[in-house]
C-alpha cells in the first residue's frame, strides 16, 4: 500500500453561513490518481481547492480542521502558500493560458522562483511540455502565441506550465470537460503516465473517464463523503446504496 500524500482531518468548509464541506477524513495515496466524483454542487471542486488553499483569494470563506501534505499542516501558521503551490499544482477546466508565447507560459513559473538561465529554462519548457506530452507537436512553435493552439494543446500546455515548477501533487478540476474526444483519450493518458511521478487528484463528472484514469475513487454528495475505495471495487461492489444509484446514473 502507498503511502499516503495528502489527508484531511474533520475538514469543514464555509461560504459564510453555508456549509459546503461536512467532516471530509480522507487520504490521497502518494503516486496514485484519485477520481472525486459526485453530482454537481456536492462538494469535490470545493474540496480540491482546499488542498492548495485557493479559497484563500475568497472572501467569506472560512475553513476548520486540518489539511497535512506530508506532515505539514498547510493551514497551519507561517505556512508560506506560495511554496505550497510550488509543491501542488492546479489545473483548470478552461485552460487559462497567459497572452504570451507557449515557451513564456511554461517558464512563467520557474522565473517567478528565480531561474534566469536561458540554457536552463530551455531545458525546463522541453522537459515540461515532454511531461505533457505536447512536446513534438509544439517544438516548432514555441514562440508563437499560445492562444493560437487548439483546445486540447492548450490544456496540456497549461499541464506543462504546472509541472515546470515540478510539484509533487497535480490538481486537476475537470480537465477534459472542454475538449473533444480525441484530445480527452490524450490527456486521458497522460494522467495515467503522470502518476508515475506524481500524486493526481481528478475531478471529473465521467463515470467511464474515472474507472479508465484512477486508481482511487472518492464519492461526494451534499458536502460529504459517502464512500472512498479503489476504483475497481467502488465500481464493481459499492457499499452503500447511493454510490450505486450514482454510478448507474439513477439520479
Amino acid at each position: 500500500m502507498a503511502a499516503v500524500k495528502i489527508r484531511t482531518d474533520q475538514l469543514n468548509l464555509y461560504y459564510g453561513s453555508r456549509q459546503a464541506l461536512r467532516n471530509i477524513s480522507i487520504g490521497l495515496r502518494s503516486g496514485a490518481v484519485t477520481a472525486l466524483i459526485g453530482p454537481s454542487g456536492c462538494g469535490k471542486s470545493t474540496f480540491l481547492k482546499t488542498l492548495n488553499r485557493m479559497h484563500d483569494l475568497i472572501d467569506n470563506v472560512r475553513i476548520e480542521g486540518s489539511v497535512y501534505l506530508d506532515d505539514m499542516d498547510i493551514y497551519g501558521a507561517g505556512v508560506d502558500v506560495e511554496g505550497l503551490r510550488r509543491r501542488v499544482g492546479m489545473v483548470f477546466q478552461q485552460p487559462n493560458l497567459f497572452p504570451m508565447s507557449v515557451y513564456d507560459n511554461v517558464a512563467y513559473g520557474p522565473r517567478v522562483h528565480g531561474v534566469k538561465d536561458k540554457d536552463r529554462l530551455d531545458r525546463i519548457v522541453e522537459r515540461s511540455l515532454r511531461e505533457a506530452a505536447v512536446w513534438e507537436e509544439l517544438r516548432e512553435r514555441l514562440q508563437r502565441p499560445a492562444s493560437g493552439l487548439s483546445g486540447g494543446q492548450q490544456q496540456r500546455v497549461c499541464i506543462a506550465r504546472a509541472l515546470a515548477v515540478e510539484p509533487e501533487v497535480l490538481l486537476m478540476d475537470e480537465p477534459t470537460s472542454a475538449l473533444d474526444p480525441v484530445s480527452t483519450i490524450r490527456v486521458e493518458q497522460l494522467i495515467r503516465d503522470l502518476k508515475k511521478q506524481y500524486t493526481v487528484a481528478v475531478v471529473t463528472h465521467n463515470m467511464q473517464q474515472a474507472a479508465r484514469v484512477s486508481d482511487d475513487t472518492i464519492f461526494f454528495l451534499g458536502g460529504e463523503v459517502v464512500e472512498c475505495a479503489p476504483t475497481y471495487r467502488m465500481f464493481s461492489r459499492p457499499l452503500d446504496r447511493r454510490t450505486r444509484d450514482y454510478i448507474d446514473g439513477r439520479f
